[in-house]
């Protein structure tokens, strides 16, 4: 796909970033993402320790906080070459989520105690929003905190939480006033995950994974150091993590990955000259080039000083829209060819593909498409983010 950030400027990055991962990125690890093959722990880890090292770990932090200081052209280009040279994607949680959100409301000491330690990876951390009732109406939370000496004990339990199985620290929202809005009496605290009262149980999903969790907190005392900012003001904090790294919610980069992938399973499947199919790939890769033009308005805007706000709505339902429709293009290319290769879990290779001309090739495609059908929901879902753009866009 043709690139529409070309000044020179941005050439002279896009190769330093492709340079770089050509150097550092092992092979092994290369092929498992460009196949879309689950990810392990120490694989995901290596790689986030690799650019730790080069400084490029934290691409929207500002450099007092051990960012690089890149501006939103840097950081467009960053996210779109680091998936077209299929590197693995690093958890947000700590990244693009409670460090922005500790960098921007957290004291001092909390800044210094985890910060570094995002940085560096030795904190893995997960998200504790969502819970059984409460997923896009997030203001129906039900998990409590009731005051102790020197902090609070929270009860409850949060659900859907990613990575829970290889996180340390956990963010949560809590409801710690019942009396008030119910708004108004959610506060955001950090949870120890060895903590005596936590415990974490697997959701195995319908691709065969156990990617995300059920977290349950028994009598957890968290104490007052761990509540970031104010009491009550956790909407406030976590309002301001869902709309932060915004420009890059529609996923340009992963698009584009997927599409370069789909076009290949295409080529394999000897598909790469039928109609139907060049009609339909060319149709996403406008819509993909439609969406980037949208976020590069926008950010031209955010850099003149106009506030996005609600309008970035836009990018994540369009963006994850045109990704669900690649993986349906892909399952189709691959036809039979893909439920043979799911016939067991995705970590493992399947013999009964040995034999098949293209089986290998479309090993990982039904996993992709069930695991990607998350995309539309988590991080509010589209049906929120149409009401949200009905509501505070065109003020319906």
């Amino acid at each position: 796909m043709p690139n529409l950030l070309t000044e020179p400027a941005d050439i002279e990055f896009r190769e330093s970033l492709r340079s770089f991962v050509a150097d550092t990125l092992p092979t092994a690890i290369r092929e498992k993402v460009k196949h879309a093959k689950p990810l392990t722990r120490d694989e995901i880890l290596h790689w986030h320790k690799t650019l730790y090292a080069q400084g490029w770990v934290a691409p929207a932090w500002p450099k007092a906080h051990g960012g690089p200081g890149w501006n939103p052209r840097q950081r467009l280009i960053f996210d779109e070459e680091m998936f077209r040279l299929h590197t693995p994607p690093l958890p947000g949680f700590g990244l693009k989520m409670i460090g922005p959100v500790l960098i921007a409301f957290g004291s001092e000491a909390q800044r210094k105690r985890f910060l570094p330690r995002i940085l560096s990876g030795e904190d893995w951390w997960c998200q504790g929003f969502s819970e059984p009732g409460a997923g896009s109406d997030l203001a129906a939370l039900r998990c409590a905190a009731t005051r102790t000496e020197g902090g609070w004990i929270v009860e409850g339990s949060k659900t859907w939480t990613t990575y829970a199985q290889y996180a340390n620290w956990i963010f949560c929202l809590v409801r710690t006033d019942p009396t008030v809005k119910k708004q108004e009496g959610i506060s955001m605290m950090l949870i120890d995950m060895t903590d005596p009262g936590v415990s974490v149980h697997p959701i195995t999903l319908m691709d065969g994974t156990q990617e995300v969790n059920t977290v349950f907190l028994d009598s957890v005392f968290v104490p007052d150091e761990q509540v970031v900012g104010e009491p009550g003001q956790g909407w406030t904090y976590a309002k301001f993590l869902l709309e932060n790294e915004r420009l890059g919610i529609g996923g340009i980069g992963r698009s584009k990955h997927a599409l370069d992938r789909a076009r290949a399973l295409a080529a394999t499947a000897g598909r790469q000259d039928d109609r139907a199919t060049r009609e339909a790939l060319a149709g996403i890769e406008i819509d993909i080039l439609a969406l980037e033009a949208t976020t590069l308005r926008f950010m031209a805007r955010e850099e003149a000083g106009e506030r996005i706000g609600p309008k970035a709505s836009l990018l994540k339902i369009r963006g994850t829209e045109i990704q669900q429709r690649l993986t349906e293009l892909m399952l189709e290319i691959a036809g039979p060819a893909a439920l043979g290769a799911f016939a067991t879990a995705p970590e493992n290779d399947h013999p009964g593909n040995a034999d098949h001309p293209i089986g290998p090739a479309f090993r990982y495609v039904a996993y992709q498409h069930l695991n990607w059908r998350k995309l539309s929901i988590y991080g509010g879902s589209n049906q929120i983010q149409r009401a949200i753009l009905a509501a505070q866009v065109l003020r319906l």
